[in-house]
């Protein structure tokens, strides 16, 4: 502290003396990090008004970071509710999309023997539900320019936000089936063409019309299929949990901590999602 606030500063160091440097305490890692994680979340506040700081709570993106000892993590009744898409219907795919979406992603993954096809998991109700919500509006994508072609290295390079992409991408992708194949749109192609022609779209040799970069379009495609099929039934997709049964992942389980050196063996757990399965909430006698 200096003289100003009303206490004695230490004096200067004599310039003559020699510098010690390990005699000086160096920062944890922890500590660094924290104060990192600190200073990130004080910039962040200092730009918002105090109705929206007072808003932010643990967990929430720029929630402020919390200590415990000798408790556990949370208060009953106080988790927040986990989000969860809701109705039966498409809220943002029209008719035509329905279509596209529902053909692209059962190519993508398809149904077999061995488990439920994108379309049977419930993908296209997710992507609709995700693009209808804050994914689709971009709420934390860079939106803003300049959009100069960026390396893969960059990311999500684009005016779009994820739901003009999708709109814009499915619209051009028809208009060049149209163009090659008089009459006709992607979802009534054979089966071998729709796979050729997602193949061009993922490397790149099909040019589409509309602003719409066709590898940028075939990647955020594909991952949000592999999401839809693999994340839990609250957002939509994996219905049934028939992924997770797929590949013997017995879901949201409380605690794997006794399994976790056990490499190799099956958990004997039944398959379970956020919201609890079944069994559980059925009357015991």
């Amino acid at each position: 502290m200096s003289q100003r606030d009303g206490l004695d500063a230490p004096p200067p160091p004599d310039p003559r003396e020699p510098v010690h440097r390990n005699a000086v305490p160096q920062p944890s890692q922890h500590q660094t990090n924290l104060g990192r994680r600190q200073f990130l979340f004080a910039g962040a506040v200092a730009g918002m008004g105090r109705a929206a700081a007072a808003a932010l709570h643990d967990g929430a993106l720029g929630g402020p970071a919390q200590t415990f000892r000798g408790a556990v993590p949370w208060a009953e009744g106080t988790a927040d509710v986990p989000p969860s898409a809701s109705g039966s219907g498409y809220a943002y795919f029209a008719p035509a999309e329905v279509a596209f979406i529902e053909a692209a992603v059962e190519r993508l993954i398809p149904s077999d023997p061995i488990g439920p096809g994108a379309v049977a998991a419930g993908v296209p109700f997710f992507l609709d539900r995700q693009l209808a919500g804050k994914f689709g509006r971009g709420d934390h994508f860079y939106l803003v320019g300049p959009w100069a072609k960026g390396t893969p290295e960059q990311g999500y390079q684009s005016r779009f936000n994820p739901a003009q992409m999708y709109r814009a991408g499915m619209a051009a992708i028809d208009h060049y089936v149209g163009a090659h194949f008089p009459g006709a749109t992607f979802s009534t192609l054979a089966a071998a063409e729709q796979d050729n022609l997602l193949k061009g779209l993922e490397g790149g040799t099909i040019e589409l019309d509309g602003g719409v970069d066709s590898k940028t379009f075939f990647a955020m495609l594909l991952q949000n299929t592999k999401e839809g099929y693999f994340a839990d039934p609250i957002y939509g997709g994996n219905k049934e949990m028939g992924a997770w049964k797929m590949i013997g992942f017995p879901g949201a389980h409380y605690d794997y901590r006794e399994w976790a050196p056990r490499h190799g063996e099956r958990v004997p757990f039944p398959t379970v999602g956020l919201k609890g399965r079944p069994g559980w909430t059925k009357s015991q006698p």
